[in-house]
């Protein structure tokens, strides 16, 4: 059976070492802040927009070339959050 959004969310979230969620919630931006520690740097003392942590995750997970906020001011999609997913299991 394929994993829902929310299955994959909640994957995502336990292996950067945050919570499970019961409820349907798209990341924070501590969550954001870090999955972009896990998959690149980020300055947690300064954190940067959303939209631009989401930028950076995609560049790093190669679903974008270059991070650019404006290709990543929505939640992730399904096949972007199968890609975060997928090279978290392989780190």
């Amino acid at each position: 059976m394929t994993p829902t959004v929310d299955d994959l969310r909640n994957e995502i979230r336990l292996s950067v070492g945050r919570f499970e969620r019961v409820e349907s919630t798209a990341f924070t931006k501590e969550t954001l802040a870090a999955v972009c520690d896990a998959l690149d740097d980020v300055d947690e003392d300064h954190l940067p927009s959303k939209s631009s942590m989401r930028a950076t995750i995609l560049r790093s997970v190669g679903e974008l070339d270059e991070d650019d906020p404006a290709e990543a001011d929505h939640p992730f999609r399904k096949a972007e959050l199968e890609a975060i997913a997928a090279t978290l299991r392989e780190r």
